[in-house]
């Protein structure tokens, strides 16, 4: 007998309507630390995340926020750093410490069964970093030197310029590190920072993975104890008002010329953001974005170029960056700014709109896959107080944004005399900088 395959069926397409997140828990170490759980059993591995939200905005001194992060894993005031180093990869475990411009965090990942003989020492680092002399050193050295290979790069170039234009040079988020600010680095300024800010007032723990019954007691009995305080005051972020510019910064034998637009906008909360995190997406947020089908694919003026909606705790940006040939220059921000202009006065088609639409939001259901990355997703807004809710509205907004919103949202913060432009390179094609 002869048997007919069958042809495989393709699974059906759903709209996405919801992202729905799972419950989280709330306790609290016994000296006030919130511990945020997403608790699932179905792997080995348990991710604890300690976050002191303060950065930039409350710096007495340019740097100290990141060296103070950087170095509150190397070493205690009873082990070196290549002993924690050893005895985390002992028992499979990792740590790092991630540095935003607006909080700090120590993280933690560790199998299960050996988070009990990994929590006292990463305890320790918490309650007694040794900040040494040796480890600063290096630690500057190293920045130095990192720091002249990117200062080699004019797209970097571009963005320091970009951001320091839009908030300012002595700005939290404006002011670039240099070699003068690291050498300047003492001890007493890390202790400094970290007495004054590294306490359970300003803590927030997250906890996410295979998380057992007898975890948070022993949470509790590490941490519990961190002396308490009182937390930071926000920042209010000022900007002077400022006629934007077009700025050259000469590169002679470069072969490539960088570019950045951009302009200063606001935080998560604004009643605009849903919108131009749409709007950015389809100007430069993903890879069929207008910006990479006109400026890459039909005019093949660039290998990549982008646009991003960057939200800070106390203020955000929008920036356009892109590097090209040293002839297409003007060519290139003239296209921009056609680009620009287009979502000012036609409006985006259903084909379009449904497509960006289900980008960013498979873009949230992927961010929502799994417990570690469930809690980074609830971190983003515990961290920047804002109630949870919140994402469920943001979802709703991308879901429920028309084109005529849109192109409202494009004339009000997509003008082109609002963006700063800077170049990093020649002047070639673009004369009138």
């Amino acid at each position: 007998m002869i048997h007919k395959e069958s042809k495989p069926k393709q699974p059906e397409i759903f709209e996405v309507r919801q992202i729905p997140l799972p419950p989280l828990d709330v306790q609290y170490l016994d000296n006030g630390i919130p511990v945020y759980i997403v608790n699932t059993g179905k792997i080995d591995a348990v991710k604890l995340e300690v976050i002191f939200t303060v950065g930039r905005p409350h710096e007495h001194k340019p740097t100290v926020a990141r060296a103070t992060s950087a170095l509150l894993k190397e070493g205690t005031l009873y082990k070196s750093s290549a002993e924690v180093a050893e005895h985390f990869d002992f028992y499979g475990g990792s740590l790092s410490t991630p540095f935003s411009l607006d909080y700090s965090s120590l993280i933690m990942y560790s199998l299960t069964r050996h988070i009990d003989k990994l929590l006292p020492v990463f305890a320790e680092l918490i309650h007694y970093p040794a900040f040494s002399e040796k480890e600063l050193s290096t630690y500057v050295e190293n920045n130095i030197n990192d720091l002249k290979v990117e200062l080699s790069k004019n797209d970097v170039l571009a963005y320091r310029k970009l951001t320091e234009s839009i908030f300012g040079k002595d700005h939290p988020y404006g002011y670039n590190s240099g070699a003068k600010a690291f050498r300047e680095l003492t001890r007493s300024d890390l202790q400094r920072h970290f007495e004054t800010y590294f306490h359970a007032g300003n803590a927030v723990i997250m906890l996410s993975g295979n998380v057992s019954p007898e975890l948070l007691p022993e949470i509790n009995r590490h941490l519990g104890n961190l002396r308490k305080g009182e937390r930071a005051k926000g920042f209010n972020s000022v900007v002077a008002r400022k006629k934007v510019k077009q700025i050259f910064i000469s590169k002679k034998d470069a072969h490539q010329t960088a570019i950045a637009l951009g302009r200063r906008l606001f935080t998560r909360t604004h009643e605009d953001y849903p919108g131009m995190f749409v709007l950015n997406t389809i100007l430069g947020g993903y890879f069929g974005s207008r910006l990479m089908e006109n400026i890459r694919e039909e005019k093949g003026y660039t290998y990549n170029i982008y646009s991003s909606v960057e939200h800070l705790m106390y203020d955000g940006f929008f920036y356009i960056s892109t590097e090209v040939g040293n002839d297409f220059v003007g060519k290139v921000i003239a296209e921009i700014e056609r680009e620009m202009e287009r979502l000012q006065t036609e409006e985006i088609g259903k084909a379009e709109m449904k497509m960006v639409r289900n980008y960013i939001l498979g873009n949230l259901l992927s961010m929502a896959d799994g417990p570690f990355n469930i809690a980074d997703l609830y971190k983003t807004y515990i961290v920047e107080n804002i109630d949870i809710s919140e994402f469920n509205r943001f979802v709703q907004s991308i879901i429920d944004i028309q084109p005529a919103r849109l192109m409202e949202l494009a004339r009000k913060h997509l003008r082109k005399e609002d963006m700063w432009h800077v170049v990093a390179g020649t002047k070639n094609g673009h004369p009138e900088i």
